[in-house]
């Protein structure tokens, strides 16, 4: 059985994204050629019970090796939940939604987010950019529509003249930044946009041997819970009120994403991971140059 977020909208979204098409496979290029180990990896994801959420984005290019695992797979579309993301390569989100339903051959996304709100040198703002999202959502072609790594004045200024506002905001959270920009997981919680988790794993993936408090706690509860450390982290994130989106170039590491809902952390447990996540210093690995003034 899977496990949701109830959005501003009413619709439900997967609690959890086990894979992306980004991050371990992105080369930054139309590469026609089909990378057959993420079609692997699609493939395995969809063939976990439940409905599966799939990140993908104009950024990462591999859409046609999600097209071919979506052609293969015997999961019926409505067990599969695929966000995608614009980020600015075509001439406007229209445009390039329009493109990514062409290529994986569906009809809609059930997420569509613009990516980031930097759009200096852009012929449109990012209040266009939303207005353009609307006009998808509109239509059908996205079935819920957000952003990502937007700080609280983007969101502001989104709000201001949404007639729907965002439900969703993707952002770069870990339990050594809680906070991607100041103040975000709070407006968030008071505007009901759910909050995304990329780099979730962010604490164990950039260790390096580390030693403090903090990690004995997660191993110990590690131990307690008969998991691993990320699934610790990923629950860790879960009861938040955050949506972990997370992927691995190992199949069992995507089988173990997707079993944190089996066992749950007492708040107490929840609070230490915070307090002592917060004392660390901050781990930020992306859009370093316009946000880390802020660390």
């Amino acid at each position: 059985m899977s496990t949701f977020f109830t959005l501003a909208n009413g619709n439900k979204i997967p609690a959890i994204s086990i894979i992306g098409i980004g991050t371990q496979w992105f080369n930054g290029t139309k590469d026609p050629k089909i990378h057959e180990a993420l079609v692997t990896q699609l493939k395995h994801a969809l063939s976990l019970p439940g409905k599966i959420h799939i990140d993908a984005a104009e950024n990462y290019q591999r859409y046609n090796e999600l097209a071919k695992a979506l052609k293969e797979t015997d999961k019926p579309r409505d067990e599969i939940w695929i966000t995608d993301k614009y980020s600015k390569f075509a001439a406007t989100p229209v445009d390039h939604l329009n493109e990514t339903l062409k290529t994986l051959d569906i009809e809609y996304v059930d997420l569509y987010l613009i990516h980031d709100p930097f759009y200096a040198g852009k012929e449109f703002d990012i209040k266009q950019a939303w207005k353009y999202a609307e006009q998808l959502y509109k239509e059908g072609k996205a079935k819920n529509i957000g952003v990502s790594n937007f700080a609280v004045d983007d969101l502001k200024q989104i709000l201001e003249i949404a007639e729907i506002k965002p439900q969703v905001n993707q952002i770069e959270y870990n339990a050594f930044l809680q906070n991607q920009t100041p103040g975000i997981y709070q407006f968030a919680k008071e505007n009901n946009i759910l909050l995304e988790a990329y780099s979730p794993l962010a604490p164990l993936s950039t260790r390096n041997g580390e030693t403090s408090e903090f990690y004995e706690v997660v191993e110990s509860l590690a131990k307690k819970y008969g998991k691993d450390q990320g699934q610790v982290l990923l629950r860790w994130v879960y009861q938040t009120g955050v949506l972990p989106v997370t992927t691995s170039s190992k199949t069992e590491r995507i089988t173990k994403a997707s079993q944190i809902f089996d066992f749950e952390l007492t708040n107490d447990e929840v609070s230490q991971i915070s307090k002592l996540g917060n004392e660390h210093k901050t781990v930020r690995q992306y859009w370093t140059n316009e946000y880390s003034k802020s660390d």
